[in-house]
């Protein structure tokens, strides 16, 4: 006979543990006070939530780093943030987000449902949140309810494709003449921040109010439309530069002339406008938009007016034209094979022996002139080609330490290739994960690049260490990252910014912050480079300071590695 039989024969109630339902129901509960920050949990909330130490959540903001990033801030306002609360008052909440037992840079995580009331003192103010947690059996989409302030319904607003359609037609006319107006881009101001301080919900409903009060501004010929995740189109007919700059102004003003009220409360709302004229500054629906965003980009920064007209004879055009026509031929280059390596001797400091070289980037031209680095790299950064040059660089790279067994290189990498998998992937399959080749390779990262994403450039650095090579941190000392952080990456070099060192021997500020960093780097453990090495004096500063290696003109300028190709026009690496 069980248990439960006994219970029946003998006529007793049957009596369960609460922990035993909590249990089966893969639930768990919480108390939670504001005040002191502290969650008292039921004994079963370690089991519940992924076999987290609950010691670790013992606090609301420990909690809180165990939720996915997306979705933290929006739990934080479901929960505390009750707007004009009643007093002494329960106020239910009930929520869904994903949960990180491991912490935010784990990869186990579970979706939850978390549902419980906030109570309110006296005054309004929450005080403590008491409810539960259950684990979600599979993610279940949540209906955002529409705005009940605003009657906001985002469906009722044209699509891109649509606003794009009409622009067409605008530009086409008549006879195939374009027909006189304007384009504008009307951007939602710190969206992000919105996000993060509301929740993305909070976010998209200040998106959909500001379209409905674009709506209400619009003439009855113009069309509105969605144009991205935070901004909207206007297709105005029939216009001139007054009439379009008087439009700006109309739309700043009706999404402006009152706050959001969203479910989290008043929230305050502005915008910018980037003003295009039609057919006067674009003849085609690309260039439309483009110029479109170009100026709302302007605007965007522009704090007194806030909208911005398209210029094609400022000097940010000028530029754009130039980084365009530079990109263009470095892909042509890169398809030809005109990329070619610089080398520049890294030597050991007393001795003065190459150590290493540093393969520096190189650009032919067709009528075989030579380019450098700084004049090519920078515009395919901007226009996203980075990816492409590392690849390229890395194959000529492995060609070089395959064509001379004793030789070490250095190899610069982009940020972007500090998080991307495929650049890893290019080295191993072009290395054969042959030792001989990687232990002769030093991978040079920025100070800038690891500042951006320290948790990815760590995994970098780990990875390649893991295949042999040594990893130098380039440029150090023009960053912000404090030396421990960036020592914590585990890099087995740093090279001082030449910036601080072409001064050296004549500005005694150069020469503490440099003495500073070499003293650092001894004490660490770190190999240490000084840049942009250019005379005697700078050697003698920098031996007795304690470098371990001098890059610089000084012992050598960068010499191409193709002897068929034309002398650089500069020397600078």
């Amino acid at each position: 006979m069980d248990k439960s039989e006994t219970i029946a024969a003998s006529g007793d109630e049957p009596h369960v543990e609460l922990e035993e339902v909590l249990d089966r129901l893969q639930t768990t509960a919480y108390c939670w006070d504001f005040a002191s920050d502290r969650i008292d949990w039921a004994k079963n909330a370690a089991a519940v939530l992924g076999g987290i130490d609950i010691g670790a959540v013992g606090r609301g903001r420990a909690f809180a780093l165990h939720i996915d990033p997306k979705h933290a801030a929006a739990r934080y306002d479901d929960v505390r943030r009750v707007a004009k609360a009643p007093v002494n008052a329960s106020i239910p909440y009930a929520l869904q987000y994903r949960f990180m037992p491991e912490g935010r840079r784990g990869k186990a995580a579970i979706w939850v449902e978390e549902r419980g009331v906030c109570i309110t003192d006296a005054r309004g103010e929450p005080v403590r949140a008491e409810g539960t947690i259950r684990v979600a059996a599979e993610r279940r989409r949540r209906t955002r309810p529409q705005s009940a302030a605003t009657g906001a319904d985002p469906s009722a607003i044209p699509s891109r494709a649509e606003l794009t359609g009409t622009l067409s037609q605008l530009l086409s006319g008549r006879a195939g003449r374009a027909t006189k107006g304007a384009l504008l881009l009307v951007g939602v101001n710190d969206l992000t921040r919105i996000n993060e301080t509301y929740g993305y919900d909070v976010g998209d409903e200040v998106i959909s109010i500001v379209g409905q009060r674009l709506a209400t501004a619009v003439r009855g010929r113009d069309c509105l439309g969605r144009f991205s995740s935070n901004k909207y189109g206007i297709v105005l007919h029939g216009c001139d530069a007054t009439e379009a700059v008087a439009v700006a102004r109309r739309m700043i003003a009706c999404v402006e002339r009152d706050v959001a009220s969203t479910r989290s409360g008043a929230v305050a709302v502005s915008v910018f406008v980037g003003v295009v004229l039609l057919p006067e500054h674009a003849q085609s629906t690309q260039d439309a938009i483009g110029r479109a965003m170009q100026a709302a980009d302007m605007a965007r920064v522009n704090p007194r007016d806030r909208f911005y007209i398209y210029d094609p004879s400022s000097p940010r055009e000028a530029e754009r034209k130039r980084t365009i026509a530079m990109a263009d031929e470095v892909i042509r280059a890169l398809n030809d094979r005109r990329i070619a390596i610089a080398l520049q001797p890294v030597v050991t400091s007393g001795s003065h022996d190459p150590e290493f070289y540093e393969c520096l980037l190189r650009l032919r031209l067709p009528d075989g002139s030579v380019l450098d680095a700084s004049e090519f790299v920078p515009a395919a950064e901007e226009l996203g080609l980075a990816k492409l040059i590392d690849h390229r660089a890395l194959e000529l790279t492995i060609d070089l330490l395959r064509a001379a067994p004793t030789r070490k290189l250095a190899l610069n990498v982009s940020a972007l290739s500090t998080t991307d998998r495929h650049w890893i992937d290019a080295l191993e399959a072009l290395t054969g994960k042959d030792r001989k080749l990687t232990e002769r390779l030093t991978v040079e990262i920025t100070e800038t690049a690891a500042v951006s994403d320290m948790e990815a450039t760590a995994t970098f650095v780990t990875t390649l260490k893991e295949a042999g090579c040594r990893v130098a941190l380039d440029d150090f000392g023009a960053g912000y990252a404090s030396f421990r952080s960036l020592r914590n990456l585990g890099v087995d070099m740093v090279k001082i910014d030449g910036s601080f060192i072409e001064n050296i021997g004549t500005n005694v500020e150069d020469e503490t912050f440099v003495q500073t960093l070499l003293d650092l780097a001894h004490r660490f453990g770190v190999k240490t480079v000084g840049e942009w090495v250019g005379d005697e004096r700078a050697v003698d500063l920098l031996e007795k300071a304690g470098v371990s290696y001098l890059q610089g003109d000084f012992f050598g300028a960068p010499e191409l590695h193709d002897d068929k190709m034309a002398p650089t026009r500069k020397s600078a690496g």
